[in-house]
C-alpha cells in the first residue's frame, strides 16, 4: 500500500521522502527508483515511526532537502493476527507502538514544521474499516485503528487554526502483503487451504473484489490535494460497500 501511494503522490507532483525501517530499505529505494526513473522526486530515509526521535529525524531530512513539508501520510502498520484470549500484552503494546504512537510522532513532526512555515499543510494516517467496527481476530488492531480515529479528530480541531487540515483513509480488504498474512494465519489455524479466506471476503464485498493499493492511493491523492481544502477530521472509508460510517 505504501507503494501505491508513493507512486501516486508523486505522479501528482510531491516531492517524497519515503521514511520506513532500516532492514525494509532496499525495497524503500526500489520504489524510489521507480519514481526518479518515471520523472519525479524522491529520497529514502530510515528510521522507525514509533520513536519520536526518528520521525523528528526523518521530517528534518525531508524540510532540509526541499526546503519544507506540506503533507504528512502516516502509513505504516502492523497487524496481529489472533484470537483475543490468545491475545498477549506484548502483542498489545507493539500493535500500538507502531499504529498509534507512530501516527502521534509522525503528525506531531510534520505539525510543528508545518505550524513554522505558515502555510498550512495536510496531515494523512491510515485507518481501517477497523476504526469503526470490532472484527474478528484482529483485537489488538481494532483498538488501535479506533485510537487512530479519535486522535485524528482532535488533531483536526486543535489545527485547523493553522490551515491543516487531518484525515485518515480506511481500507477494507485490501490485497497487500499484510492482509495475505492475515489470510495465512486464518486458513492454518481453520485447516482451510491457502487463499481461502480472501475468497470469501471478496465474496462478502458488494462491489465483487478486494480493493488494490490503486483504490487506496487515489483517496489519498485528494486528502493530500487542494481539493481536499475543506475536509478535516474525517475517516473516508474505502471498502466496496463492506462498510459504512
Amino acid at each position: 500500500m505504501g507503494r501505491g501511494i508513493a507512486l501516486r503522490l508523486a505522479r501528482d507532483g510531491l516531492a517524497l521522502t519515503l521514511f520506513d525501517l532500516p532492514g525494509n530499505r532496499a525495497a524503500a529505494e526500489a520504489v524510489c527508483g521507480e519514481i526518479v526513473d518515471a520523472g519525479g522526486t524522491c529520497r529514502v530515509s530510515a528510521g522507525d515511526v514509533s520513536r519520536p526521535a526518528d520521525v523528528d529525524s526523518g521530517v528534518a531530512g525531508h524540510v532540509a532537502a526541499y526546503g519544507g513539508i506540506d503533507v504528512m501520510v502516516a502509513n505504516a502498520g502492523i497487524a496481529v493476527t489472533t484470537h483475543f484470549v490468545d491475545t498477549t500484552v506484548e502483542d498489545l503494546d507493539r500493535t500500538m507502538a507502531v499504529n498509534v504512537r507512530g501516527v502521534f510522532n509522525c503528525y506531531k513532526a510534520a505539525s510543528r514544521q508545518m505550524i513554522e512555515q505558515g502555510r498550512g499543510g495536510r496531515l494523512i494516517a491510515a485507518g481501517s474499516v477497523s476504526a469503526h467496527k470490532g472484527g474478528e481476530w484482529q483485537c489488538a488492531y481494532v483498538a488501535s485503528k479506533f485510537v487512530v480515529r479519535g486522535f485524528n479528530q482532535t488533531v483536526a480541531l486543535e489545527l485547523a487554526q493553522y490551515g491543516i487540515t487531518a484525515n485518515i483513509y480506511s481500507p477494507g480488504a485490501t490485497h497487500t502483503a499484510m492482509y495475505d498474512g492475515i489470510d495465512t494465519v486464518v486458513a492454518k489455524t481453520l485447516g482451510t487451504a491457502p487463499g481461502s479466506e480472501l475468497k470469501k471476503v471478496a465474496a462478502e464485498i458488494p462491489l465483487g473484489r478486494l480493493a488494490t493499493p490503486a483504490d487506496i492511493a487515489n483517496v489519498v491523492s485528494f486528502l493530500a490535494s487542494e481539493d481536499s481544502a475543506y475536509v478535516t477530521g474525517q475517516s473516508i472509508i474505502v471498502s466496496g460497500g463492506s462498510c459504512f460510517a
